[in-house]
């Protein structure tokens, strides 16, 4: 079990060095405790010191006198090739036991050659097993000098080929991950804070690779850190996730802040070194993936808005009464797309243009019911004007013949309840699209989609599907009023006739 040949006390000390004060109880004065004086108290025997390093190694190691002799053999040497420290110690060289005797003559000379060169030697060659088997091994070979700053001998560190060859690939490819990733990287402390960041993952942090080190991720993102912090405490108690989770952040820029959808996977990280494992934090890895993502929503809604168009055209259809074939669109574009819906038409019939009439005046005909879900609901048989102030987006969208959005902006609750309150729209309403009503060249009125604070502002493509649905309602519309003309002039006729 030795790593070392010992000739005892006498050698380790020299044969004509001289004893040392307080290494005897006869030499040198004693304290009370009959410790001598000045004496350094005397640690584990140096030669089984060394024997314990060099068992402790992971790499094996042997090593030869200046005649070729073995003098050391540890514990991983001896688990490689299956030969004990007694069985090795004292054999002249590798031939006849730890190499084949036609290449022992190109090894050896191989080996000895490091005592008279500058520097370690690498050298990749087979050895022989105790079983017989072969193991390709991979040789760092360095002299050892004597005191005169001779070559004394040499030592040998060994592994096998497969071993090191993991370990250089695994180094090569932490290295590669934290410089030519095309994805971020980021290694997360115990204290979720990042410890190291690929040039990547910085730039997509909107920072410098040392500026975001040690910073909590609450400072770096402005939106979803608690959902990052969640996954990463989860990772270090459970594990990692069985599949890439998405999550959307928000990343300041110098043009404000920017949503993002991360895909990312997470890898706790263990110490190797430890019996038992210890976290030593998370291995975050992620890809931006919000053109992806928002393109598949794009195309998700747009099949949506499709299919709620074909069922309300299917539905329409089944209508006698046209102005219920009306309300039929504005119930069924609703869905996921609006809270409320109010359905204005110009007092005094369809005007081509309604600018040459003067300031026009609507009346409500449809509206959805504001104390819960519901139909729509044909009203204005009174036929009272509404009381719409000058600038009102209802207005502008019948001067212009195009849609008008608009929205309260960032202010207080009772701003917004204020802002909607002019409008005459329900309370809670933030934001707001106008879509004009036309059929056959003239304009029938004004048909406003509203959102609550919940939703998200209405955008361009939304504008696109509010004109969609305005348009088949002033088609029903118009045919409503066809209708009806059709029946008045009917009854003129039927009097006339009388």
């Amino acid at each position: 079990m030795s790593a070392s040949r010992r000739s005892g006390t006498t050698d380790e000390l020299g044969p004509d060095e001289p004893e040392q004060p307080g290494r005897s109880g006869d030499d040198g004065p004693t304290t009370p405790d009959g410790t001598a004086a000045g004496a350094v108290p005397v640690g584990p025997d140096g030669a089984d010191l060394l024997a314990a390093l060099l068992d402790g190694m992971d790499a094996a190691l042997c090593a030869f006198d200046g005649d070729g002799v073995v003098t050391h053999w540890n514990r991983e040497a001896e688990r490689i090739l299956g030969w004990s420290s007694a069985e090795a110690v004292g054999r002249h060289g590798f031939a006849g036991w730890a190499v084949r005797e036609a290449d022992a003559a190109d090894i050896e000379g191989r080996l000895m050659s490091a005592m008279h060169a500058p520097g370690r030697q690498v050298h990749e060659f087979a050895l022989v097993t105790k079983d017989g088997g072969r193991v390709l091994v991979r040789t760092q070979s360095a002299a050892v000098h004597g005191p005169d700053g001779k070559a004394a001998g040499l030592y040998c560190a060994f592994s096998e080929v497969h071993a090191q060859i993991d370990l250089e690939r695994s180094i090569a490819l932490s290295e590669a991950l934290f410089e030519d990733a095309s994805w971020g990287v980021v290694l997360v402390d115990a204290d979720l804070r990042p410890a190291v960041v690929n040039a990547h993952a910085a730039r997509a942090l909107g920072a410098g690779r040392t500026a975001v080190l040690g910073r909590p991720l609450g400072e770096l993102l402005t939106r979803g850190s608690e959902e990052l912090e969640n996954a990463l405490t989860h990772v270090l108690a459970e594990g990692a996730p069985p599949a890439p989770a998405e999550l959307w952040v928000g990343v300041r820029t110098p043009d404000g802040e920017k949503r993002r959808c991360w895909r990312s996977g997470f890898l706790r990280l263990a110490s190797p070194l430890a019996e038992e494992p210890v976290p030593l934090g998370v291995g975050w890895i992620f890809q931006d993936v919000t053109e992806a993502k928002q393109g598949e929503q794009e195309a998700s809604l747009l099949r949506f808005r499709s299919n709620q168009l074909h069922r309300a055209a299917r539905a329409a259809a089944e209508c006698e009464d046209p102005s219920e074939a009306a309300t039929v669109h504005l119930d069924f574009a609703l869905a996921g797309f609006a809270d409320h819906a109010l359905v204005d038409r110009l007092m005094g019939g369809a005007s081509a243009d309604p600018e040459a009439a003067g300031r026009p005046r609507l009346m409500r005909v449809a509206a959805t019911p504001t104390g819960g879900p519901g139909p729509s609901v044909l009203t204005g048989h009174a036929g009272l004007p509404l009381r719409y102030a000058e600038g009102h987006p209802a207005l502008q969208c019948v001067a212009r013949a195009g849609s008008v959005r608009a929205g309260a902006g960032s202010v207080p609750a009772d701003e917004v309840r204020e802002w909607a309150r002019t409008r005459q729209w329900p309370e809670g309403t933030v934001h707001a699209l106008c879509a004009v009503l036309r059929s056959r060249g003239r304009t029938l009125g004004v048909v406003t989609f509203l959102r609550g604070a919940g939703r998200s502002a209405f955008e361009r493509s939304d504008a696109t599907y509010a004109e969609d649905v305005a348009g088949r309602m002033a088609a029903a519309l118009d045919l409503a009023d066809l209708a009806a003309g059709a029946a008045e002039a009917a009854g003129r006729g039927d009097t006339a006739g009388d």
